[in-house]
């Protein structure tokens, strides 16, 4: 018998997600899909100036969305990031990411863009879960 699982949609308010027709993170049964995510604020101002500011802000906002969905920065499986090729220095990404996921270690990579948005823009990151594989 095939298994069917349920499929939620969570929205974090940012306008475009209504306007184009997209979910910030997907939910089908067990497993969570975050889609890129920026540094943008509610307000629609940039948070942070630098790559490690971005990120943290970034892996904190993603956090608290797992959370809504029953799920811990330990059920992730799978981090992507995307930077424009004017980031050069991308040590703020490699502590940024070890201070959350050092003992967790998901799948992980960085991958050099043209560009992204807006040029203050640092870093879009996705992330991959799932529910209860949280490491102990």
């Amino acid at each position: 018998m095939d298994q069917v699982f349920t499929r939620q949609n969570y929205a974090s308010g940012a306008p475009l997600e209504e306007k184009f027709g997209y979910s910030r993170m997907v939910k089908v049964g067990p497993y969570i899909m975050i889609g890129g995510t920026t540094s943008v604020q509610p307000d629609g101002s940039v948070y942070g100036e630098d790559l490690y500011t971005q990120c943290k802000y970034i892996f904190e906002k993603q956090i608290k969305l797992l959370a809504q969905a029953g799920a811990t920065a330990g059920d992730v499986i799978s981090v992507r990031g995307f930077a424009p090729a004017s980031v050069t220095d991308t040590s703020g990404w490699d502590q940024a990411y070890s201070e959350i996921f050092h003992d967790i270690r998901p799948c992980s990579m960085l991958l050099g863009i043209n560009k992204l948005n807006r040029p203050t823009q640092l870093v879009e990151i996705e992330m991959t879960a799932i529910v209860g594989c949280a490491v102990k």
